[in-house]
C-alpha cells in the first residue's frame, strides 16, 4: 500500500540520528532481563539504519531518589543521573523500557521519570524547555496485565516533559494472565508473537521518522513555546498590555 509518504520504502537516511534506550529491568547485570529482549528488535532495526544507538540499564547506576537534578545537592550521599542526563540529552530519540509489577510500572521507571522530570526546566538553544524536539516511546514487558496501563503514563510523563510523541510509540508482551513463563523464557511464545513484532517495529518506525522530521527542521518550532521569552514579557498574542 502506499500513500502520501510514497512507496512505503524508507524515505530518507536516518545515520546521523541518536537513540538511547534506558531499560528499567529490577535485575542487575548480568542476570537476564526480559525486558532487554524486546529492546533489542527495536534496537536492532534502528542500528541496521545506521543510528547510533546507545542503552543504559538503570540497575546498574546509583540514582538517587528525587526530583532535582543533582541529589547531592539535597542530601543524597551519591548520584549519577548528572553524569547519566548528558547521554538522555545526546539522544534524538529516547525509549523507556521496563516491567510491570503489580499492573503498574517498576519502581525502576518511576524512578527514571522522576528524574528526567528533574531536568525538565532547562532550557535549549531556542529558550525552550529543553527535551523540545526529541521523540519518546515505550516498551512494556510482563507476565501480568497492564501494558495500555504502563504505556500510557509513560507516553504522558514524556510529552508533558517536551518530548513529542509519534502515532502508536508503544509495543509490549504479555503473557498468559496469571504467574506464568515471561518473554524469554522457553516456550513463552513471546519472540514469536506477530501481535508483539509488528507493534515493536511500527513503534520503531514511528520513532525515526518523527525524528527525521523534527531533525531536518531544525528542532520543534520556536515560537509561542519559549519560556526565556515568556520570562522577557513577551506573550505570543496572549492579552498583555505592559509588553509593546
Amino acid at each position: 500500500m502506499t500513500g502520501p509518504a510514497g512507496d512505503g520504502q524508507a524515505p530518507r537516511r536516518f545515520d546521523d540520528l541518536r537513540a538511547l534506550f534506558i531499560n528499567c529491568t529490577l535485575k542487575p547485570s548480568p542476570r537476564t532481563s526480559n525486558t532487554q529482549g524486546l529492546v533489542d528488535i527495536s534496537r536492532s532495526i534502528m542500528e541496521q539504519e545506521g543510528v547510533h544507538v546507545d542503552q543504559i540499564r538503570a540497575a546498574d547506576h546509583d540514582i538517587a531518589t528525587g526530583v532535582w537534578p543533582d541529589m547531592t545537592e539535597h542530601g543524597a550521599a551519591s548520584d549519577e543521573w548528572p553524569q547519566l542526563i548528558g547521554r538522555v540529552m545526546a539522544a534524538d530519540i529516547l525509549v523507556l523500557a521496563g516491567p510491570i509489577w503489580l499492573g503498574d510500572n517498576s519502581s525502576v521507571t518511576k524512578r527514571i521519570v522522576e528524574r528526567l522530570y528533574s531536568c525538565s526546566s532547562l532550557l535549549n538553544h531556542a529558550g525552550q524547555y529543553a527535551y523540545y524536539g526529541r521523540v519518546g516511546g515505550c516498551l512494556i514487558t510482563g507476565n501480568e496485565d497492564g501494558i495500555k496501563h504502563c504505556a500510557m503514563n509513560l507516553l504522558y510523563s514524556l510529552q508533558h516533559v517536551g518530548y513529542s510523541i509519534p502515532p502508536q510509540a508503544d509495543a509490549g508482551w504479555i503473557g498468559e494472565a496469571g504467574p506464568g513463563p515471561s518473554y524469554l523464557d522457553p516456550g513463552s511464545g513471546g519472540p514469536q508473537n506477530d501481535f508483539t513484532n509488528r507493534n515493536t517495529t511500527f513503534m520503531t518506525w514511528n520513532l525515526l521518522h518523527l525524528a527525521r522530521l523534527l531533525k531536518d527542521a531544525g528542532g520543534f518550532p520556536a515560537h509561542g513555546n519559549q519560556r526565556s521569552e515568556w520570562d522577557a514579557g513577551c506573550r505570543f498574542d496572549f492579552e498583555n498590555p505592559e509588553h509593546r
